[in-house]
Formats: C-alpha cells, structure tokens, sequence
C-alpha cells in the first residue's frame, strides 16, 4: 500500500486503509478509491459544519481534524446531502456515486462492526445508486489484430507479449503486472493474484507460450530492482499499470483507435468476448478464467451475444415492415 496514504490521512482513517489493504486484501487502486472518496466526503462534512470559511475551495480543505469525535456526529441525512452534492455539483455518474456509497458503508460498518467504535451506523440503511446496465467495450477480432500487428521498437517482444497475454488470458492489468517468474512453470501454468489476493491457475496456450518465450531472450537480467518481475520498464523496475496504459494508448493511436475509451480493462472484455462468442468457451469455464466470484459478473458476456443476434435480425433486408402492393 502506497505509505503517503499514512502520512496524509488523519488516524481513524489510516486504520481503515490498513485493515482493508492488509486484512480484506483489497489492490492498491481499491484503497485509493476509498481514501479519495473518504476525504471528498469529509471535506463536505467540514464544509457543512462550517469549520472552515465558506469560500475556500472543496480541493484544499485540510481533513486532519477528522477524528472519531466528529465522525460520530455523521447522520444519514449527512450522507444523503453528500450523496446529493456529488450528483448535483460534482455531477458524479450513478457508477460513481455507487462507489462512494461502498466506500462510505464499508468505512462505518469497520467502525461499528470490526473496531467497535461506533455504536450507529449511519450507512446501514442506504440503498446504493442503481448503476445502468452497460455493455463492456471490446475490441472485434480483426482490431485485435491489427492491434498486435502495430507492435514495434525496442519494447517489441515486451509489449507483444503483454497483449497477448491480455487477448488470451483476459487477466485484469494489476494481475498482469504483477506476475512473476516464479509464477510460471515448466508446464506453461501461470499463477495468478487476484482480487482479494485469491489465486487462480491459468493454462498458457501456444501464442502466450511463444510470446513468452521470445520476450524473456530479451528481457533485462542485470540491474532488476525486483529480479522475479517478468514485465520490466525501461527503467529496469517492475512496470507499473500507468506505463502498461501508456504502452496499450501508443499501439491504439496507431491503428486509428485512440481516444474511444479502450484500456487494458477492455482488453479483458475482448479476451473474454472472444472465448464465450468465437470459442465456444461454456459461461461457468469463462467465470474461473476470468476470477469472477459471481456468475452474474460474467453473464454479461451473455447479453453480448443475445443483443448480436438481436442486431443480426434487424439487418435482415427482409426485417422491414414490407408494403401491400395494394397500398
């Protein structure tokens, strides 16, 4: 967990990010979600309570004076006017609302549940924002391509085999970059971390097995700040998400795809996509490929597919109401 979090936050939320980093497992990119949605919310807090002059900016309110003093004087009403500030003045879509709300609810329930420090939860009853239903974005075969055919210069074998693991494997980006070597072994299986440090095997077929191979004749050996990282940036340390991001937008900029919203997530659904619809790979095989503990999660692969055939019968020149010659 990145240590600025403890060096910026007051305390009582300190504890929190420790318990859900270190105890519940959470990534790296799930705290920060909390503690970015934490401060928002307790910047609004000392806002409306007036501790600080009515004009200062909500970005520089200082959150230290939170303690657990104040946070027990937080009601539901309080929550709803946040909730409230956040669609009307920050204009927070549903999805982002629906997680400060997770954020909220899982801070108050630590306080009362696990730490007993609270005696009310004033979260326990707050229905979070209904989220649309969304199809996930992917990329069609034939971009998934021209996508690996765009891959050149000196990262070449690096980045090739990244998106290869990507398209086959429809591993999440902090799964990607935090493989290890000792993670594979000599039977092409590849442990993978995921989502509450939960592992799961994958099964490395020829065009990862190739890629893989081709890359670690390459990759650097001397000078590895952490010399188990199999993926490692130019500046001989593990790669982190952002420069896995960077990588992936210089690729999609070449082929004519940038700035319509692809990231290494939706290379995911693409992998994903592509087994259910191309390869015939069953739903409950695609839910352990993907480490989904719900089902429901990786239905929507499902809906892809119906709203397709949907698509496919309107385009039937034959689909249009047709005319009586009589008319």
């Amino acid at each position: 967990m990145k240590q600025e979090y403890f060096r910026e936050a007051p305390p009582i939320i300190q504890e929190f990010l420790g318990y859900m980093g270190n105890v519940k497992g959470r990534s790296e990119l799930s705290v920060d979600e909390y503690y970015r949605d934490l401060r928002t919310f307790f910047r609004f807090i000392i806002k409306e309570r007036g501790i600080v002059p009515v004009n200062i900016e909500m970005d520089d309110i200082d959150i230290s004076c939170v303690d657990i003093e104040m946070v027990k004087t937080v009601t539901f009403t309080d929550v709803l006017l946040f909730l409230n500030y956040c669609q009307n003045d920050r204009k927070n879509s549903s999805t982002t609302r629906a997680r400060k709300t997770s954020s909220l609810k899982n801070f108050f329930r630590y306080l009362t549940v696990k730490v007993n420090k609270l005696s009310y939860n004033p979260t326990e009853a707050l229905d979070s924002p209904k989220k649309p239903k969304a199809m996930p974005k992917y990329l069609t075969l034939e971009d998934s391509l021209k996508l690996l055919e765009a891959v050149e210069g000196v990262f070449k074998e690096r980045d090739y085999c990244i998106l290869i693991f990507f398209l086959n494997c429809g591993m999440r980006i902090s799964e990607l970059v935090g493989i290890n070597l000792s993670d594979i072994n000599s039977e092409h299986m590849l442990k993978i971390r995921g989502k509450g440090n939960k592992e799961r095997i994958l099964y490395l077929n020829e065009a990862c097995v190739d890629a893989l191979q081709n890359y670690l004749k390459v990759r650097p050996v001397d000078g590895i700040a952490d010399k188990d990282a199999l993926f490692i940036s130019r500046k001989n340390c593990r790669m982190t998400p952002k420069a896995v991001q960077h990588m992936l937008d210089k690729y999609l900029k070449k082929i004519g795809l940038d700035g319509q919203g692809y990231s290494p997530h939706k290379l995911r659904h693409t992998a994903a996509t592509l087994m259910y619809q191309k390869g015939g790979v069953d739903i409950r095989t695609l839910q352990a490929i993907l480490g989904h503990s719900n089902l429901g999660t990786t239905q929507i692969y499902t809906h892809i597919a119906d709203q397709q055939i949907i698509e496919g019968l309107k385009a039937n020149p034959l689909g249009k109401k047709l005319k009586k010659s009589d008319e």
